[in-house]
């Protein structure tokens, strides 16, 4: 018996090149989910969407090796390389129109040997609100400011949102960037606070192990993330 896995998959750099995470979000036969992540000192946002799809690939190969993989990601970068362009690297010896060697040659090769026919890539709007994609990318960017976010693992039906979910819902989260804070939330070992401004909120977090934090931008939007939270 097949087992169907759904992922979704993010990568941030603060500074591009800068300090940088990855994230994703394993969903398996409906039933269990996974949530995993990691740091890097210096990195770019390309090379942390390659890597949050290599590791959460890798991981699902050693737990269901018989798998019908679907991966959810807003990079088309990581979509159109692995599925078009790769081939033609290949074949030129890895060297570009522009006649100079291609990026992040290591990841794409390591990408393409433990991808196969089993995988859909399924490329998303950027930042439409998705929860999975947002989830990913919440995971990621917590890592990128050296935070550890609490990583969840466990069935379905205890988790905080309905993960299947792939309609955009509310404000996607680039607009939500432009918008005026209404008040910034941290989680510290369960421990909510609300702050006026960012370094208020950076101040509790910067440094500290399973943390959350978040840009509110009214009441209601408050009041969502403290029930997402805490559920």
């Amino acid at each position: 018996m097949h087992n169907n896995i759904i992922i979704f998959t993010d990568g941030s750099a603060l500074g591009n090149p800068g300090k940088a995470g990855w994230g994703a979000v394993i969903i398996s036969n409906k039933k269990e989910i996974l949530e995993m992540g990691g740091f890097e000192k210096k990195s770019t946002n390309n090379r942390m969407e390659m890597t949050a799809v290599i590791e959460s690939i890798k991981r699902v190969n050693e737990e269901f090796p018989d798998s019908h993989i679907t991966i959810y990601t807003d990079s088309s970068y990581v979509v159109n390389g692995i599925t078009k362009w790769i081939h033609g690297w290949i074949l030129k010896g890895w060297v570009g129109v522009n006649k100079q060697p291609i990026l992040n040659k290591d990841l794409w090769e390591e990408l393409k040997e433990v991808s196969g026919s089993n995988i859909k890539w399924s490329l998303l709007p950027g930042h439409s609100g998705i929860f999975g994609n947002e989830k990913a990318d919440e995971i990621a960017t917590t890592f990128a400011s050296e935070n550890r976010p609490i990583l969840y693992k466990g069935t379905i039906d205890k988790y905080n949102k309905n993960i299947l979910d792939l309609s955009t819902n509310g404000i996607s989260k680039s607009s939500k960037k432009n918008v005026i804070a209404y008040s910034y939330l941290s989680m510290v070992n369960g421990k909510i606070e609300k702050h006026k401004t960012w370094k208020e909120c950076e101040s509790v977090v910067k440094g500290k192990k399973d943390v959350k934090f978040k840009k509110s931008i009214s009441r209601e939007d408050e009041e969502k993330i403290i029930d997402e939270w805490t559920s």
